[in-house]
């Protein structure tokens, strides 16, 4: 529904599911929320039934719009709880607010995720939230089983972990893994596009695995 190619060149992929509730996945950049708005309608759909929004992790890219969607459209926002200590804060360094020139101003998250998994229920699709820290340190990748196909929302996989975020490549290389393993059908990225077919979600992740371990020596990130 939104991206950087389509709404606002700040904003990320965002993601909108259409599963008994409509649930989107991040938020963008938001300054582009009337366009994404318009797009949800020119879908048939009413962006008001928007119950939830699921927030991957805290850069401003992925949740700088989220607080209109619940001011606008009555949304509820899910983060997981170490992310969401930093939107409580305010962070303008670990949003990534500052990349951007902006200044982050902090707003409520209503539902906290915690743990290593959490299991959400929208009618009846079940969503997993997948704690996968590394990127951030409550990073979480969303996936669902539709019929036969698992589809994975894993959305800043392929980003470089730079050490002005404190990105840990530690758990960033144990997340991948676990994603690794979830032997998905479908790949949602949050900047890249989407991949369809196991084989290329795979080629994806060990790409991803394979640049960014590649960079551990370098002291720029």
């Amino acid at each position: 529904m939104a991206g950087s190619d389509i709404t606002d060149s700040r904003d990320c992929s965002v993601y909108l599911l259409d599963i008994g509730e409509l649930i989107m996945i991040d938020a963008g950049f938001g300054e582009s929320i009337d366009l994404v708005a318009s797009r949800i309608e020119q879908q048939g759909l009413d962006p008001q039934k928007i119950s939830t929004v699921i927030l991957t992790h805290c850069h401003v890219d992925h949740i700088g719009g989220a607080d209109q969607f619940r001011h606008r459209f009555g949304s509820r926002l899910a983060m997981h709880e170490l992310d969401a200590a930093i939107v409580a804060r305010g962070d303008n360094r670990l949003t990534a607010a500052f990349c951007f020139q902006k200044v982050f101003q902090r707003f409520r998250i209503d539902l906290i995720l915690s743990g290593e998994e959490q299991r959400l229920m929208f009618g009846n699709q079940e969503l997993v939230c997948l704690h996968t820290p590394g990127h951030t340190p409550g990073s979480i990748s969303v996936y669902g089983d539709v019929g036969e196909k698992r589809v994975l929302f894993a959305q800043d996989l392929g980003a470089p972990l730079l050490k002005e975020f404190d990105c840990d490549p530690v758990a960033w290389e144990s997340s991948a893994k676990k994603l690794l393993d979830l032997n998905a059908d479908i790949l949602c990225d949050g900047h890249t596009g989407v991949y369809q077919s196991r084989r290329l979600v795979r080629k994806y992740i060990e790409s991803c695995m394979a640049s960014n371990l590649g960079t551990r020596g370098n002291p720029s990130v």
